[in-house]
């Protein structure tokens, strides 16, 4: 009777020790994504989920997301369900989730929390940002070469984005003669006061616009079309809104930072507080070119570009 019983036991032990095919081992067990509106607004959310989905296949491991989490009550709610159903790592899909994830981290010291362009307090608290001046700049370079009226223009959601100085001294290193008007919106997703804002553009002669908020871009850039001017896409390659319309976009590649996120977050390596990534990072580009910026400008920049990715330095700073 002893052998039969030991070989239970073994075969026991085997199947207990075994991962799942195809699971990458360490530290990430499930995924969880917390985004503030949906995840098809083809933009910021959507990107989320692509990131999500990215880490789902890469990893092998269960991945959930919730929409709408647009609240405190409601972001405290999301994180004690998947922290019922076994998640250890959490995105808050915007700035808004670090104040939440601040002060939920000490009761949930077995879940790391990432979130976007906040402030990381706690040691299981990671806020993750785009260092946006630079692709500002080199949208800013494409406007100010491609401006007739010598006039360009900013809409961005907040001051404090860093892309919008950025693409101001950008289309002043192309363009010594060019005017800058910038205009702030003060929310992500006010696609009424953006457009007020655009018409007032137009009427100054503005011709090449930045819409430097993801809830708001698409429907300025229709608008632009409409109108026969030019757009700097935002976030996402915008250029499939028209090819006569956006020159080239600035690209935030977030699928691919949630990627290697999540892979730092696996071997034991992603750090607590604030982060930043570039060009250099390979999560940051400039999208697709219109045909209508000149071939040698587009190299001209690529030039630019790729020395910025070594040396850390802007075409002005050089």
């Amino acid at each position: 009777m002893k052998k039969p019983l030991l070989a239970i036991l073994l075969c026991f032990f085997i199947l207990a020790s075994c991962q799942p095919v195809g699971r990458t081992s360490g530290q990430l067990e499930k995924v969880g994504l917390l985004v503030p509106e949906t995840i098809n607004d083809q933009v910021w959310g959507t990107k989320g989920y692509k990131g999500l989905l990215k880490i789902q296949s890469q990893f092998k491991v269960d991945v959930f997301y919730k929409e709408g989490m647009d609240n405190e009550a409601a972001v405290k709610q999301a994180v004690a369900e998947f922290d019922r159903k076994g998640v250890n790592l959490i995105f808050g899909h915007g700035s808004e989730y670090a104040e939440y994830f601040n002060r939920l981290a000490s009761q949930y010291p077995h879940i790391h929390f990432v979130c976007f362009n906040g402030e990381a307090k706690e040691k299981n608290v990671t806020s993750l940002n785009f260092a946006g001046n630079a692709m500002g700049f080199f949208g800013g370079m494409v406007a100010g070469e491609m401006t007739k009226t010598g006039k360009v223009g900013v809409i961005a959601a907040f001051e404090w984005q860093p892309e919008v100085n950025g693409f101001f001294e950008g289309a002043l290193y192309q363009n010594e003669n060019v005017e800058v008007e910038v205009r702030f919106v003060q929310h992500w997703d006010d696609v009424h006061r953006a457009l007020e804002l655009l018409d007032e553009l137009i009427a100054d002669g503005v011709d090449v616009v930045y819409p430097a908020g993801d809830g708001f871009n698409v429907p300025v850039i229709e608008k632009l079309k409409q109108h026969g001017l030019y757009a700097i896409g935002y976030v996402t390659d915008q250029s499939d809104l028209g090819k006569a319309t956006v020159l080239t976009s600035t690209v935030q590649h977030v699928d691919r930072l949630y990627e290697l996120v999540a892979k730092q977050f696996n071997d034991g390596k992603l750090k607590s507080g604030n982060l930043y990534f570039d060009f250099q990072d390979g999560v940051i580009s400039m999208g697709k070119f219109s045909p209508l910026v000149d071939q040698q400008f587009r190299q001209e920049l690529a030039n630019e570009i790729e020395r910025y990715q070594k040396t850390g330095k802007l075409p002005n700073e050089q």
